[in-house]
């Protein structure tokens, strides 16, 4: 079943830089995808369309086959509480002011979730590998791995349907790398991944299909196995070269 539709979208900023152009793509649900490209392929932006903070110069997006408009204040409050993102540098994207327990629950707050917001963040907690007795702590006090693990908790506090994850781990070490993307191999068997990367070899070890971007328009899309064997396109065969893998 389609949970996010993206039709023939472009973006530019202004008339002089076309970011994106006649992308189209369709996410399902229980799928994982990797969205991959060097600097400047627009992966990015393309994430912060489907997250709706900006909005396409044309094409469409729709997400359960309503259309994804960042103007509907009611469609948006359910559209957030749906979809979750973590974002690459868990050293800017944690409020160092506030503890744990604050960080985790902010989405349940501000979605007006109903329940035991303690509980609710003391289970996402667990779900990634950390204690409880880490609630009243504040961000300074942990490891970049564990920085991350607490963003992904607040990411996934409310539930989402959909993950959105943009170089999740590009911040991290090589060994803290390989750990987080166990945890969101655990985490993609209970929702929907759309993980961004520069890097082919995460996305490989992580995601079942591949949708290759280059100058904004997708070069090469499909499953990852048929990709990494046999890539049609040249950018495709030089990412494959360059890129460092994952260790198995």
């Amino acid at each position: 079943m389609s949970l996010l539709t993206v039709e023939h979208v472009g973006f530019s900023y202004g008339r002089e830089r076309q970011v994106l152009e006649d992308v189209s793509l369709t996410v399902n649900a229980g799928a994982s995808i990797g969205l991959v490209g060097e600097s400047g392929s627009g992966k990015t932006t393309l994430l912060r369309l489907l997250l709706g903070l900006t909005r396409p110069g044309s094409g469409s997006i729709r997400f359960r086959d309503e259309p994804l408009d960042p103007r509907n204040p009611a469609f948006m409050q359910k559209y957030r509480q749906q979809v979750q993102a973590v974002f690459q540098d868990p050293y800017s994207s944690l409020d160092p002011r506030q503890t744990v327990l604050r960080i985790i629950a902010e989405p349940l707050r501000s979605l007006r979730i109903a329940g035991d917001h303690r509980a609710m963040v003391e289970a996402a907690l667990q779900s990634v590998g950390l204690d409880r007795a880490m609630l009243n702590r504040y961000p300074h006090e942990f490891s970049g791995g564990q920085r991350q693990r607490i963003a992904i908790a607040r990411a996934i506090v409310a539930r989402p349907t959909l993950l959105l994850a943009d170089e999740a781990v590009s911040a991290l070490d090589l060994s803290t790398r390989v750990r987080i993307v166990e945890l969101f191999k655990q985490l993609r068997q209970e929702m929907t991944l759309v993980f961004v990367s520069h890097d082919l070899g995460v996305v490989a070890a992580l995601c079942d299909e591949l949708v290759i971007l280059d100058g904004g328009r997708i070069v090469e899309a499909g499953p990852t196995g048929r990709i990494l064997r046999s890539p049609t396109h040249v950018y495709t065969q030089k990412l494959l070269g360059s890129v460092p893998r994952m260790p198995a």
